[in-house]
């Protein structure tokens, strides 16, 4: 099978190549892959693989700000990834979290992700860490706990040592799920 892994940014992708990445997460999540997902994924840096069949598997990487201790840190957060049913199980995504990986610790003072319960072992498999302090977000009316995130938040063990679990991390707002 002839693997092909490309990197591109979204301004470098056509929309034909959008398309087909919308489509494969649609696929990817049955559905429950919604506008505000899809808008979460985009201005950062994607991953695609493509196999004989075509797109197999993406995932892409995007700048964010978290607050921690009194600083604001870049953030490099892990969005979208999925790969085609057909092709699970045959190491894509690895070879996508290898590159988003990549990126992330030549870029950013932090990498982070919020893990569905399928992706988890994905990510502990690969060294990601459950952080275990408390998440929040900074929202229009101020600070705001998202408990239901703590659990399913990673971040990058290299960049997390400077990270104090006694202190929360407070992630920038945004529209459809905050993490």
């Amino acid at each position: 099978m002839a693997i092909r892994l490309r990197t591109a940014h979204t301004a470098d992708l056509a929309p034909a190549d959008l398309h087909a990445v919308r489509d494969l997460l649609d696929d990817a999540f049955d559905g429950g892959f919604s506008d505000e997902d899809w808008d979460h994924g985009l201005g950062g840096i994607h991953v695609l693989v493509h196999d004989e069949r075509g797109l197999a598997a993406h995932g892409s990487v995007i700048q964010r700000r978290v607050l921690h201790r009194g600083r604001s840190l870049r953030v490099g957060y892990v969005e979208a990834v999925g790969v085609r049913a057909d092709a699970r199980r045959t190491g894509l995504g690895g070879r996508v979290l290898a590159e988003l990986e990549r990126i992330v610790d030549g870029s950013y003072a932090l990498g982070a992700l919020s893990a569905s319960e399928d992706g988890a072992a994905l990510y502990a498999a690969r060294g990601w860490q459950v952080w275990p302090g408390r998440i929040c977000a900074l929202g229009p009316d101020g600070v705001v706990r998202l408990a239901e995130e703590e659990g399913a938040t990673f971040v990058r063990p290299a960049s997390a040592g400077h990270l104090d679990p006694a202190h929360e991390l407070v992630f920038d707002w945004r529209d459809g799920d905050v993490l």
